[in-house]
């Protein structure tokens, strides 16, 4: 193969700028391929890693950025038919043959590698990535660009995940907690598949956005006790005629007090998801599960095979992701970055070569 010479911003160490480096990249495994980046968003766990929360499973320096989309610029021998084709990367690869992976939880394949995460990530002109689950995109996307499909990665596939795993229908009342980068699109799911949604934020102009997108219902929890949430919730399903219980109840905040929110919500035959990610603990009394003959699920990433669906519904139009991102060139990062880590982003922010 020709030589490929490309660039990437490296993490080197806790609560520094990114480096910009180049790189080359001189030959690709038969099973490899090399995908020239569109675009990359930039998600919550980066921002862990970065402020050094979270730690990375490849030592530094490391790219990071595990939401992408590209075209395949090379390849080894078993995946030339990809060459030139438009894909998503899927933020969790899994190995395929294990246990897990032929047991239908290939998103929790002990195996598995994250891009930005085991190996250098989005945040570059190119990356190097398995073949093997790669999502192929058609070649009209209408009116999305490219680089804009990104956020289907993570922040669309994982929500969608959810939708699966929750087995949300219609006539059910599904409660989102946090409406932020992944919960928005919880929100368009749950309405996509039927349910009367209730939103819940500490924001406003979040919860506004949410019911533009199908939310029936919004609550700002700020400075509410899980008692008085409880209360509003009964309040509208009583005045609205809406299922008392069976309520479907997804935590995507990721903070300690809307996991314990949600665990207040647990209703007879209910469901809770956690979704969102945080290393807070709390407190909570288990025997409710048992009373209620609830579920409780986690959901870590997206298994490959699940997202054609989620495209499908994003190039249908059936969930706006338009609305919901702005793009920046990928050499403004690090003030990308500073304006995320200081909660002045509205918009999830994607990165483009």
């Amino acid at each position: 193969m020709e030589t490929i010479k490309a660039y990437g911003y490296y993490f080197t160490n806790a609560g520094t700028p990114l480096e910009r480096r180049e790189f080359t990249i001189d030959s690709i495994e038969d099973d490899t391929v090399v995908v020239k980046v569109a675009g990359c968003g930039l998600c919550h766990t980066d921002l862990g890693f970065i402020s050094g929360n979270v730690k990375t499973n490849h030592e530094l320096p490391l790219i990071l950025g595990h939401e992408i989309s590209g075209t395949v610029a090379a390849s080894g021998s078993i995946y030339e038919n990809l060459v030139g084709k438009n894909v998503i990367i899927p933020a969790v690869l899994p190995c395929g043959e294990c246990d897990f992976c032929k047991s239908g939880r290939s998103n929790v394949c002990r195996a598995q590698k994250m891009p930005g995460n085991d190996f250098n990530g989005g945040f570059a002109s190119h990356i190097k990535v398995p073949g093997r689950f790669l999502c192929p995109l058609p070649d009209d996307t209408g009116k999305i660009d490219l680089s804009q499909l990104s956020v289907v990665a993570d922040a669309v596939t994982t929500p969608y995940q959810s939708l699966i795993r929750s087995k949300l229908a219609e006539g059910d009342l599904a409660i989102v907690i946090g409406v932020g980068g992944i919960g928005i699109y919880m929100v368009q799911f749950a309405k996509d598949a039927g349910a009367t949604v209730i939103a819940m934020d500490i924001d406003n102009d979040k919860l506004s956005t949410a019911k533009a997108l199908g939310a029936s219902y919004a609550i700002n929890s700020k400075g509410l006790s899980e008692k008085d949430i409880k209360k509003s919730i009964r309040n509208l399903v009583k005045e609205n005629n809406l299922p008392k219980n069976r309520w479907k109840v997804f935590e995507t905040s990721g903070t300690g007090a809307g996991q314990e929110t949600a665990f207040s919500l647990l209703s007879f035959a209910g469901t809770i998801g956690i979704i969102g990610f945080t290393m807070d603990k709390v407190t909570i009394r288990l025997s409710n599960v048992m009373a209620f003959d609830a579920d409780i699920f986690g959901n870590w990433g997206c298994m490959p095979e699940n997202y054609p669906g989620a495209v499908e519904k994003v190039l249908k139009g059936n969930i706006n992701i338009l609305d919901n991102i702005e793009e920046h060139p990928l050499d403004s990062i690090n003030d990308i970055i500073k304006l995320a880590m200081d909660h002045k982003l509205s918009k999830r922010a994607i990165l483009k070569p």
